[in-house]
Parts: structure tokens; C-alpha cells; sequence
């Protein structure tokens, strides 16, 4: 018998067409090709923020004044990320899920291009870092739909007893675009300073643009999801989605918000902030920061599978609690590994952090989300709530920079935040019901068919 929905009420019986296997191949390969290259556009943007923005947009400020304000640039993107959630998530409620994100593909991979053929402080002054914000802006815009837009499209067409393992494919592709990014940087690392400075740092945004059409051709050949077309057959949709999400999930709108705090400060730390200090703190090599980068974006890649079917047998809520748990637990740690300044033990310190800490609450959140929301306004709830947890730890690098600057340099007021942080997320994934067996084509409460 199926579960009835949180915040609503039981729903009846199956009303749409299961997938059949062969299109559910397609819709996992759209998933993680189009969230592997959107997201490889939002997180070159990361490392170069660490390792060539400052000096190419705010010369003239001291070192540790110039990463602050790259990082603030970065940090810009989450602030929008909650406006393109609620703005796509709107049109995936209402006019579908692929459609949106055949959008959301062409916002994202034209703006990070762009990126490549920005002109420096050097040729035009503040009218550089200004373009480059603005670039940022429509990144956020992008990135805050896309996840939640391939995790709904994932999970509306898995079947229930496989969702977390299924759906676990949309952060695979997003681990596969942190790893894209980073080998990208780490070639173009090798270059020489006057000529990565020159143009060698463009490159990895260029690639962009041949990036788009690889997955606008992946995500044409996907089906809409079978629950969407069976809503909007009935004439089911709503006309303010994300009000109407607002209004009927608010417990479920703010559980969505603190789950996605941990997370998100800890991927960016690993894959942001770290490279920043190893290279500039500790004066290691840019090739040890990324190497490390490397590594543990495989070991994630790996674990994601692996994570969301166990999810699919002993529930999401324990992988959650379990990785927060950890996170804050490692938090120091972490840091006493990583300022050692041995390369191995700085990978190390990167691998554990990441694949007890960081995969497990990845791996189960597309499935977690998706199961806060009835189908009406599964995109929007989904999508607004997580970005607004995004955006809120966004800035998280910027802080750290900030943080460490207090302590001259030591970064043991960073782990203190994370400790903080965890605690946050902690909260609300023990204050959210277990989803796992859910019925996701359960429209939600207000819907006649549910009783």
C-alpha cells in the first residue's frame, strides 16, 4: 500500500504510465551529462575565483583583499540561485520539467562562455569586475534550477522501490563537472604565470560553448515525466506554484532550506577554499590543491550509487543524520590534516571529509527533496527551498577568507563554523519524516483524487 504524502493526504493508486527501461536509460544519461557540464560551468567559476580572478579583476588590491572580493563575486551567484528556483521552477511546474531544463542549459552554458571573452581591469577598469558579476548573476540563475529540475525528472520517472539509487545520478553529474572543471584547470595550471594570466585562463569557459550542444542533444531525446503529462492531462496544475508550495509545505519549505546548509559549505570549502590556502597559506603547488580536488571528486563519483541505493533499503533520514554527524566531528581534524602541508596527508584529510561527510547527504538529496513535495509544485518546492539554503551558504568561502584573516592565517575558527553549520542542517534533517516509501505521484493536499 502507498504511503501518503508528507503534508497530505494518502494517494490513490498509480495514475500514470510507468517508464519502461529503456527510456529511464535515457532519462538517467540526460540527468548526468546535463548536470556534469551546467555544473562544470558553475564550479570553474570556483576555481578560478581561487586561482586567477583576483590579480585579472581587482589588481590593485592587497593579496588577501583580492581573494576576499573574487570570492565575494563567487559568493554572488548563490544570491541568485533562489530566483532562478523559483522563476524555472515555476515554468517546470507549469509547462514541464525538460523543457525548463533544455532552458536552463542554454542560460547557463552561454553565460559562462562569455565569461572566456570578458576583458580584464587592465583594458577597461571597473567596468570588468562589473561584467563579471553580471556573468555570475545568470550563472545563479541557471544553477538554481538545474538540479532541482533533473532530480524531479529523475524521480518522477524512477521506479519506487530504486528512487534514491536512480536518482542519485543527478549528483553524480555534478561531481563528474566539479572533476571536469578541475582536471581543465589543473592542465591549464601548468602553464606559465604571464601566460595563464594572459589568456591560458579562459580557456575552461570557452569550452563552454562546445558544451552546449553535447547537452541539448542528450536532453531533447529525454521523455517528459509520465506524473507531468498525467497532471496536466487532468488540468492539475496550479497557478503560483511556489505559493502554493509556501502554503501548503511550510514545515517542508524550511526543512528543505537548513538540509542543504552542510552540504553546500562543505563541497566549496573542499573545492574552493582549500585551494586557495594550500596555494596561498601554505605555498604548496597549484597541482597539490587540485590533485587533491581530483581525488576526492572520484571517490565521491563512486560512492553516489552506492549511497543512494543503500538509502533505498534503510531509509534517507540515517545517511543525513550519519553525515553530519561527521562533518562536525571532522571539522578539526580536517584542519590539523590539511596544515601539515604534506600532499598526501592533505588528500587524505579531503577524501575523508567528502566521502563520510559530504557523498552521503549528496547522494540521498535529490530523492529527499523530491519527497518533501507533492507533484504540483514538486519543481518549485524542491528547487526554492534548496537554493535558498545555497545562497545561504554561499558566501561560505568569502567567510573562511574572512575568518582566517582574524586569526592571522590559522583556520581554526573556520572549523568552528562548520561545527555551526552542521548543527543547522542536523536540526532540520531530524525534524524531516522518513520518504522512502512515499508515493511521488501523490499531487499533495487540496487534490480531489487524494484521499
Amino acid at each position: 500500500m502507498s504511503t501518503s504524502h508528507p503534508g497530505g493526504d494518502a494517494a490513490v493508486a498509480p495514475r500514470s504510465t510507468p517508464t519502461s527501461p529503456r527510456d529511464l536509460r535515457r532519462v538517467v544519461l540526460g540527468s548526468v551529462v546535463g548536470t556534469a557540464l551546467e555544473w562544470y560551468d558553475f564550479f570553474i567559476y570556483g576555481t578560478a575565483s581561487a586561482l586567477v580572478f583576483a590579480p585579472l579583476f581587482f589588481p590593485d588590491s592587497e593579496p588577501a583583499i583580492g581573494a576576499i572580493l573574487a570570492f565575494a563575486t563567487f559568493g554572488v551567484g548563490f544570491v541568485f540561485r533562489p530566483l532562478g528556483g523559483i522563476l524555472f521552477g515555476h515554468i517546470g511546474d507549469r509547462l514541464g520539467r525538460r523543457a525548463t531544463l533544455v532552458l536552463t542549459t542554454i542560460v547557463m552554458g552561454v553565460s559562462t562562455g562569455l565569461i572566456g571573452l570578458l576583458p580584464t581591469f587592465e583594458s577597461v577598469g571597473l567596468l570588468a569586475p562589473l561584467l563579471l558579476v553580471l556573468l555570475r548573476v545568470l550563472q545563479g540563475l541557471g544553477a538554481g534550477a538545474e538540479f532541482g529540475g533533473a532530480s524531479t525528472l529523475l524521480a518522477e520517472h524512477a521506479p519506487q522501490h530504486r528512487r534514491g539509487f536512480y536518482t542519485s545520478f543527478a549528483q553524480t553529474g555534478v561531481q563528474i563537472g566539479l572533476l571536469l572543471g578541475t582536471v581543465v584547470f589543473l592542465f591549464v595550471g601548468m602553464m606559465p604565470d604571464d601566460v595563464l594570466l594572459s589568456w591560458g585562463w579562459r580557456i575552461p569557459f570557452l569550452v563552454s560553448f562546445l558544451m552546449i550542444g553535447v547537452a541539448l542533444y542528450v536532453r531533447l531525446r529525454v521523455e517528459e515525466s509520465p506524473i507531468f503529462l498525467e497532471m496536466r492531462k487532468a488540468q492539475k496544475m496550479v497557478k503560483l506554484p511556489v505559493f502554493d508550495a509556501v502554503r501548503r509545505y511550510p514545515k517542508n519549505m524550511l526543512i528543505g532550506i537548513g538540509a542543504h546548509i552542510a552540504d553546500t559549505a562543505l563541497v566549496y570549502l573542499c573545492a574552493t577554499f582549500v585551494v586557495n590556502y594550500v596555494t596561498g597559506t601554505l605555498g604548496l603547488p597549484r597541482s597539490t590543491a587540485l590533485t587533491g580536488v581530483i581525488i576526492f571528486s572520484v571517490v565521491v563519483i563512486a560512492l553516489q550509487p552506492v549511497y543512494g541505493a543503500l538509502s533505498d533499503r534503510i531509509g534517507r533520514k540515517p545517511l543525513n543524520l550519519f553525515s553530519v554527524i561527521f562533518t562536525a566531528a571532522f571539522a578539526f581534524p580536517f584542519w590539523l590534516l590539511i596544515d601539515t602541508g604534506e600532499p598526501v596527508l592533505i588528500w587524505i584529510a579531503l577524501v575523508l571529509a567528502t566521502a563520510l561527510g559530504l557523498a552521503p547527504m549528496i547522494a540521498v538529496q535529490p530523492a529527499f527533496y523530491a519527497e518533501l513535495f507533492g507533484a504540483r509544485v514538486r519543481y518549485s518546492g524542491f528547487a526554492t527551498s534548496r537554493e535558498i539554503g545555497a545562497a545561504l551558504a554561499g558566501f561560505t568561502p568569502l567567510v573562511a577568507a574572512g575568518l582566517q584573516a582574524q586569526l592571522g592565517g590559522q583556520p581554526w575558527l573556520i572549523a568552528a563554523l562548520f561545527v555551526v553549520l552542521s548543527l543547522v542542517s542536523f536540526v532540520a534533517f531530524a525534524a524531516a519524516k522518513e520518504g522512502k516509501d512515499i508515493d511521488i505521484e501523490d499531487l499533495g493536499p487540496g487534490d480531489p483524487q487524494s484521499r
